[in-house]
């Protein structure tokens, strides 16, 4: 969770100075889930994002050198470059992607689940998206098949309160999501994402029912990002106060007390600190230094070579 934290916080100081372009929307508040979800996967397993998908690829395995050299541009990166923050992809891990369409996704996600089951695979597709996807189309396709064909999937949808800049209320008739579970012939569930060790528990269910056969669960983590909705948005539309009452409830923050009630010893969780400090900062260097996107590259990345199909 701090190697996360403190690429999200490197990265947006660099966004700053200007060695990373496009869009950039910073994982900061939700880390917990990320890590969670990823503790109670096999390597066979697949899973999709958005495009909010730094903290996912680090916890699944992602060095924070290709992620940071992907941000830059350059050729080391996990996308050669191309991809840019929206999307980072590692297919050897089973990362199939952050996606920049919003609610694009889960359809792909489906698709993985169905090849699962047809070829009786033991895999177990997890699929992340926002409370602004729940009214996409494609959220409506991708459930309704899946608990037609009871696929192994897990939907998981990180309701970080807004829309962009737009609070749930606005957007949804509903407060309680998971209660859209029961339309589409699913298990839903519904709880807090700041406790790591409470998300592990409650994702891991959802991923045994699907490995086993019981079909797939649609699950809504109550989380919040500390940041604005990305790079440019100053987050004007909520209060200061709001936001410290949040910060108390940061999952670093959580997590840290706890094992300091275990018994773990300050200075250890100190030097873990510094630990990640020097991971990340090693990670900036490699990415300054890394050859840039190769331009030879561009057409072959995009298009398969002539003669192939």
């Amino acid at each position: 969770m701090m190697v996360m934290r403190r690429f999200e916080e490197e990265a947006a100081r660099n966004y700053a100075k200007g060695k990373i372009g496009g869009f950039l929307h910073l994982y900061i508040g939700q880390e917990a889930i990320a890590v969670a979800a990823t503790e109670v996967l096999t390597e066979g397993d697949y899973i999709f994002q958005t495009y909010r998908d730094h903290g996912i690829a680090l916890a699944r395995g992602m060095s924070a050198k290709a992620g940071m050299a992907e941000l830059f541009g350059k050729d080391t990166g996990c996308s050669r470059g191309f991809g840019g923050s929206m999307h980072f992809f590692d297919v050897e891990r089973g990362f199939l992607g952050g996606w920049a369409i919003v609610g694009g996704h889960l359809a792909l996600a489906a698709g993985t689940a169905f090849k699962s089951k047809y070829a009786g695979e033991d895999s177990v597709t997890v699929c992340f998206f926002g409370d602004g996807s729940i009214n996409i189309g494609g959220f409506h396709e991708a459930m309704s098949l899946a608990g037609l064909w009871k696929l192994p999937v897990v939907f998981i949808c990180e309701n970080n309160q807004y829309a962009m800049g737009t609070p749930l209320e606005r957007t949804s008739p509903l407060k309680d999501l998971s209660i859209k579970a029961k339309g589409y012939g699913m298990v839903g569930d519904r709880f807090d994402g700041h406790d790591v060790e409470v998300v592990q528990a409650r994702i891991g269910e959802a991923v045994d029912r699907a490995r086993s056969g019981g079909g797939p669960t649609f699950i809504e983590v109550l989380t919040y990002r500390f940041r604005g909705h990305s790079m440019s948005d100053p987050a004007k539309y909520r209060t200061t106060t709001e936001l410290e009452q949040r910060k108390q409830q940061d999952p670093i923050t959580v997590v840290r007390e706890k094992l300091i009630g275990l018994g773990v010893q300050e200075s250890a969780l100190d030097d873990i600190d510094l630990e990640v400090d020097e991971e990340i900062d090693a990670a900036v260097q490699f990415a300054e230094e890394s050859e840039p996107a190769r331009e030879d590259l561009m057409m072959s990345t995009v298009m398969a070579p002539e003669g192939e199909s």
